[in-house]
């Protein structure tokens, strides 16, 4: 498992929902009134110890050196009332679940734990906290993909009631891999597919081995599952086993100029994003590729169109072994497999236990559908290849911008980060990936809003779903970041809010240009965006000017000018000239180098300067006899360390905002003065330098154009 354990998009309200590998049981003690931006950390408590384990599962523990696993770890927390949460634990490989009451949501959050109302987790949770798993508890029932023996050898599907009634546990069938092989669950979501209440159903994201393929070798495919929320088992066969459950694969591939695809086939993540007309929810498929060639992720989008007709379209049959898998082209029976009962639809169906044995034997040994489910025009809307780390979780948010809604996604990666990210599809339907930004979580507490929140094993972290104010303070900037969150309101680019009265807010989401947007606002080509910097370097040494664009999308061009008569020249890659991410590595500094340096930000066909340096060159000879220490009358002294120092400090004082050669002067001066013992001093004299130590209280500083420094010193009668 990842660094996220599950990322989730809350509004208002209480958490929950979330999901974090934590151990055992844990209070989460929100920080309201934190100071900084928009990160809010939730530290974590320990309401109970584990649960002592058995015998032999401590030896297990101890053998293997599994101590680490061998604890209460949450995997279930689902909300169960107004007042109540269901959370189940693996407790040390003995899974256990139980009840913690919150109070109403008028008071103040607390956790209470009952641990002696608790009953087993088996079926409900995995043994292993590592085990990739998904649950949902709809009316009274929880259902988990999990593994019902402690060895994860037998993967399915159950359905177990909250309360012990007459109810039975519902489960996939056994030994059958046509059902289920090797299944890693992801998630599952209820979802009505009529008017009809019994016509609901349950959908299941999964991978599994795929033992409809013609390789030799061991493949994975991700698939869609469902069932009937009615669904009670069979009468005569399938007892206590779905008999409505269906499967179809899911497909995220590139396709290529030559026709081949490159395929994106496991699934980790899956998120239905909801939207406010009244349409089906999206759903976004975060994938991996299992290729030993390339590394990378992809995240699909499907509509739940093109998912309830691969279930509507014919089954996948295979006659023998020996066979291919092709489309069954016998009779279906009646009802169709996978439909659910209801008396609207045949009044002598009132329960799957009167489904007939044609019809139980059919979805028995056909559970798997023809056709696959591709994604929305064809092709994934990000995709990140070799990039060094996986993305494991995602999350989107539905926003609308001025120029129409778009799909924010955010992306959970194994190394703690997250990237914001945007699709954008253009007038000719191009798709145009669009990463906002990258942030490092767990370091930082911000206050509360419309928040993002993250879960491991350490904690939960509430992040911003917007950061405007990191997108700077003009308006070409906040056009160009391409935050559907974010407009320029003629001050600062702050959270958009769509209105009939606000149309003056700068945007431009699909293309990004700001001299569409900006025309009015600045002269973006002219003037930078920040001040001026002096800054000062020692010739043969190294100095570093650096210039981080705010927008991952910008490309960095460095400019010279030498003199104010002179035209800016483009700094190409030389040996004393580097250029990185973080800005110009100037090396073995020359007289030459001295001049008016520009930070450029490049971005489709626009241009802006982002930093302006002013480098002045420092003449090594020119620094020899003031740096230098005089001997003391009739004696000897090595004054090579003190140099050194002090040319440390200046460089040091130099490169302050504000700092001048006056002030190091004095400071050297002053010095100078305590080890005359109040003498006079000497004068010293090198190249244009004529200087006398005396008890200085004022300097001045003037530079000239070849880059000598002349002091002129001010005497103050003592």
């Amino acid at each position: 498992i990842g660094l996220f354990t599950k990322m989730y998009r809350v509004r208002w309200g209480l958490l929950t929902g979330i999901n974090p590998l934590v151990n055992p049981f844990y209070e989460l003690a929100v920080r309201r009134n934190s100071h900084a931006e928009n990160v809010a950390l939730f530290k974590k408590k320990r309401l109970y110890r584990a649960l002592n384990s058995k015998e032999q599962t401590c030896l297990w523990c101890f053998f293997f050196n599994h101590q680490a696993e061998c604890a209460n770890f949450i995997r279930v927390i689902h909300n169960f009332n107004k007042t109540h949460v269901y959370v189940c634990g693996t407790g040390a490989f003995h899974p256990v679940c139980g009840f913690i009451d919150l109070g109403l949501p008028t008071e103040v959050l607390s956790w209470k734990f009952d641990n002696k109302a608790l009953d087993s987790g088996k079926l409900k949770c995995p043994f292993d906290p590592n085990q990739p798993f998904a649950s949902a508890l709809i009316d009274d029932h929880l259902y988990a993909g999990t593994s019902s023996d402690f060895l994860g050898r037998d993967t399915a599907l159950f359905r177990s009631p909250m309360r012990h009634l007459e109810n039975q546990y519902i489960r996939t069938e056994h030994n059958n891999p046509f059902w289920l092989s090797e299944a890693k669950f992801v998630g599952m979501y209820p979802l009505p597919d009529t008017s009809d209440p019994d016509d609901d159903k349950i959908y299941i994201f999964l991978r599994e081995t795929a033992l409809d393929t013609l390789s030799s070798e061991k493949v994975i495919h991700s698939r869609v599952a469902r069932v009937c929320k009615k669904d009670v088992g069979g009468q005569r066969s399938l007892i206590n086993k779905w008999t409505t459950f269906l499967k179809a694969r899911l497909v995220c591939s590139v396709p290529g100029p030559d026709g081949y695809q490159t395929y994106f086939d496991e699934l980790q993540d899956v998120f239905l994003l909801s939207t406010n007309d009244g349409n089906p929810p999206v759903v976004y498929g975060l994938f991996t590729s299992s290729s030993s060639v390339f590394s990378g992720s992809a995240v699909c989008t499907y509509s739940l169109a093109d998912i309830r007709a691969a279930f509507n379209g014919p089954f996948k049959h295979k006659d023998s072994p020996d066979r291919y898998w092709v489309a069954y082209q016998g009779k279906i029976p009646y009802p169709r497999p996978g439909t659910c009962p209801s008396k609207s639809f045949d009044p002598m169906i009132e329960s799957t236990k009167d489904f007939s044995d044609d019809v139980i034997g059919f979805i028995k040994n056909h559970p798997m559908m023809y056709k696959t489910v591709h994604p929305i025009n064809k092709a994934p809307v990000f995709i990140q290849v070799n990039a060094g780390y996986r993305i494991t979780q995602i999350v989107a948010d539905h926003v609308i911008a001025k120029d129409g809604p778009y799909a924010v996604l955010f992306l959970g990666t194994d190394v703690g980060t997250v990237i914001k990210a945007l699709s954008v599809t253009k007038d000719n339907f191009s798709a145009d990936e669009v990463v906002l930004e990258e942030l490092q979580v767990f370091e930082v507490c911000f206050p509360f809003l419309k928040q993002l929140y993250i879960g491991s094993k350490d904690g939960i972290v509430q992040l911003a779903l917007e950061r405007c104010n990191t997108y700077g303070t003009s308006c070409s900037q906040c056009c160009l970041a391409r935050d559907p969150y974010c407009a320029w309101d003629g001050t600062l680019c702050s959270r958009y809010t769509p209105a009939p009265k606000r149309e003056t807010r700068r945007q431009d989401v699909k293309y990004g240009d700001p001299k569409t947007q900006c025309w009015d606002q600045e002269d973006y080509t002219r003037h930078p965006l920040t001040e001026k910097k002096l800054i000062f370097g020692m010739e043969n040494n190294s100095t570093f000017l650096e210039c981080v664009p705010r927008s991952p999308q910008t490309s960095i061009a460095w400019f010279i000018q030498r003199s104010l008569d002179d035209q800016q020249v483009e700094i190409r890659d030389a040996p004393r000239m580097i250029k990185t991410r973080l800005g110009l590595l100037l090396r073995n500094l020359q007289q030459v180098d001295a001049g008016i340096y520009y930070c450029k930000a490049v971005e489709n066909t626009f241009t802006q300067i982002i930093a302006t340096f002013h480098l002045k060159i420092i003449l090594s000879d020119l620094m020899v006899a003031p740096l230098r220490a005089e001997p003391s009358e009739g004696k000897g002294k090595d004054t090579r360390n003190g140099t050194r120092l002090r040319y440390k400090n200046l460089l040091k004082l130099l490169n302050k905002p504000g700092a001048t050669v006056n002030e190091y002067c004095e400071q050297v001066w002053r010095n100078g003065k305590r080890g005359q013992n109040g003498k006079t001093g000497s004068m010293l004299l090198r190249g244009n330098v004529r200087v006398r130590k005396h008890s200085l209280h004022g300097v001045e500083r003037k530079i000239v154009g070849s880059g000598k420094i002349v002091l002129e010193r001010v005497r103050r009668q003592s």
